[in-house]
């Protein structure tokens, strides 16, 4: 796709979530970091409506709107009050027929699961660390330490922390426990491949794109345990991981290395069903890269690793999104019969309202300083 041949007329409904139970803060920085997006989306020309879901009902919230005259920027991570339902919330959007951006709810459904993204892995013959579900805690002679214990259905780093590297079985045995106990679901143990960390951006279905990929240096840290991506250094400003944990982007790479980088989540991206864009989180250790994990519908923030490798690639935030946006339209029953202008439409596009609905102005936000790239 041509990204001087965006079209930028779609009328876009932004579905975003807010929970209730949230604190204050994390609402108002919610809205915030939405707003950015919908201004730069508008800047380029797109008629946008935000969508905000703030209880399960994401039938009702949607039954206004016509489907083949909205096309849907699927920003919401889980439906509120339901736990790692993102899935559920694509569902949601499939079941009226709406197009949206990113994975479907096929390709969320086998993301959240570590399990099923092990598995489609290793099938496709890809390089990941090796790997061992516990539904229970039994001692199996697991041998390969240090090891990492995560919560087989989280994602964000969560469940992570600098005790999640174990180096013995007695270590193993003692987080086996606390992932079954604190998380209620099944521990994935894996090999710690101690190595350089690498998130790398791929974007598009049919011919894929691959923006420079971003390096996560630990060497501030000496403890093998410390040099990870943990919860804290992606939401806590505070912590030592925050803020000892430096982005390069674009990484330093040989030619030879970037290709085979590339050439690897290329192949999971491909592997594990993704769609419009996904982040690969990917080390390196003796020359073999090696897939940790595969993050469909990946954190879209101003200051997260996808929105700054677009940038150092020559595209702005706002025609990220409009790409995605056009990504989408292709499937789009109505908007897919369009066929692309040679320069980018500089007009301003009325949003169709419907009928009950009206708009009151929402001032547009500036951008907050969120959670270290990730």
């Amino acid at each position: 796709m041509n990204i001087n041949t965006l079209r930028t007329d779609f009328p876009v409904l932004l579905l975003y979530n807010l929970d209730p139970t949230w604190p204050a803060q994390d609402r108002y920085e919610s809205v915030e970091i939405m707003e950015k997006l919908r201004g730069e989306l508008q800047k380029q020309g797109h008629p946008v409506l935000p969508l905000c879901l703030e209880d399960a009902d994401l039938t009702g919230l949607l039954s206004a709107y016509d489907p083949e005259k909205y096309l849907v920027f699927n920003w919401c991570e889980e439906i509120p009050g339901l736990p790692r339902s993102a899935a559920e919330a694509a569902r949601g959007l499939e079941k009226p027929g709406f197009t949206f951006t990113g994975a479907d709810s096929q390709g969320l459904t086998l993301a959240q699961d570590k399990r099923l993204v092990k598995r489609a892995l290793h099938q496709s013959g890809l390089p990941t660390p090796a790997w061992k579900i516990y539904e229970t805690n039994t001692r199996n002679g697991w041998e390969c330490f240090p090891a990492i214990v995560k919560p087989a259905f989280e994602h964000c780093s969560f469940g992570i922390t600098r005790e999640a590297v174990v180096r013995s079985p007695q270590e193993l045995h003692q987080r086996i426990e606390f992932v079954l106990r604190e998380f209620s679901q099944p521990a994935l143990v894996e090999e710690f491949i101690d190595g350089r960390e690498f998130h790398v951006t791929v974007i598009g279905n049919g011919t894929l794109h691959v923006l420079p990929p971003a390096e996560m240096d630990f060497s501030a840290f000496a403890d093998v345990r410390d040099r990870l991506c943990t919860y804290e250094s992606k939401f806590d400003p505070q912590s030592t991981y925050y803020k000892e944990i430096r982005l390069h982007l674009p990484a330093p790479l040989t030619p030879e290395e970037q290709a085979r980088l590339e050439q690897t989540a290329l192949a999971a991206y491909r592997a594990t069903s993704c769609r419009d864009y996904a982040r690969l989180d990917i080390r390196m250790r003796d020359g073999t890269f090696y897939v940790l994990d595969v993050n469909p519908n990946a954190d879209f923030s101003p200051d997260t690793s996808v929105a700054l490798a677009a940038e150092v690639a020559g595209y702005s935030y706002g025609q990220l999104g409009s790409w995605l946006v056009n990504l989408a339209a292709q499937r789009h029953p109505v908007f897919g019969t369009w066929q692309p202008e040679p320069e980018i439409s500089s007009g301003t596009h009325a949003l169709p309202l419907p009928r009950g609905v009206s708009v009151l102005p929402v001032h547009l936000g500036v951008s907050v300083k969120g959670p270290a790239p990730g």
